[in-house]
């Protein structure tokens, strides 16, 4: 039996200490370009990036502001 997840086709969000060891090296502040190509270079996998891809803010000044904007994802 598929769980709803995979029934509607939405992932489940990666939380903020997954997505954070993709981001290692990263110099702050930097934007969510920044992010997402750090995060492709350290292997990220689909769901991390797409995550990051929702973020609403353009520009974060710590990685404390990355959890607390994936925190806000639904």
């Amino acid at each position: 039996m598929a769980s709803k997840t995979q029934e509607t086709g939405e992932r489940p969000i990666p939380n903020p200490i997954q997505i954070q060891k993709f981001l290692g090296g990263i110099d702050y502040p930097t934007d969510k370009e920044t992010l997402l190509k750090t995060a492709k270079q350290h292997g990220a996998d689909e769901n991390v990036l797409e995550a990051l891809n929702r973020l609403k803010a353009s520009r974060f000044n710590s990685p404390n502001d990355v959890s607390e904007e994936i925190g806000k994802l639904k």
